[in-house]
């Protein structure tokens, strides 16, 4: 748990972790819904915080969420905060559907209340201790390099072959 929580009652720690769950699939779902309608339909952005906020939200990313959504209805939502990586895919995905907001918010409930449960008692420990061990040995620290190498070596690959090979297919 973030050291500044440490001396709060647990209710307090419970209700803040579940309010920031709550803000901040609210504000990506928002991001989704409000900003697809301008920055995608009505804008074509050339730099700055515009120009990323349009890619991310035509990339890859957010139609995966939107994917999801068509795919797995409203339990997608709540099922995304026991993930790691696909919570944003989802909440945006969810607001660039334009799915009702009262909808979105019920179905966002149960997700952040199991995130902040899990992240109130064991989370935070459970994800320490796991650092702790792996860096704290020589196998561990290897394991890491190797596992950010692949990662690094996933994602060259993959815009590599997403990238076209000749001036005809640009």
């Amino acid at each position: 748990m973030p050291e500044f929580l440490t001396g709060w009652p647990f209710a307090l720690v419970f209700a803040f972790l579940f309010s920031g769950a709550m803000l901040r699939g609210q504000g990506i779902y928002w991001l989704g819904r409000l900003a697809t309608v301008q920055a995608l339909r009505h804008t074509h952005p050339t730099e700055g915080w515009r120009l990323r906020t349009h890619r991310a939200l035509s990339g890859q990313g957010a139609q995966r969420g939107v994917e999801l959504v068509r795919r797995w209805g409203l339990v997608a939502v709540p099922v995304a905060y026991l993930t790691v990586g696909v919570q944003s895919m989802v909440m945006a995905g969810a607001g660039i559907l334009q799915v009702p907001w009262p909808r979105f918010t019920l179905a966002q409930v149960p997700g952040a209340l199991a995130w902040a449960a899990i992240y109130s008692t064991v989370g935070f420990a459970v994800w320490t201790a796991a650092l702790a061990a792996a860096a704290g040995s020589p196998a561990g620290i290897a394991v890491i390099v190797a596992l950010a190498a692949a990662v690094v070596g996933a994602v060259v690959v993959h815009r590599r072959r997403r990238r076209p090979t000749t001036p005809a297919e640009r």
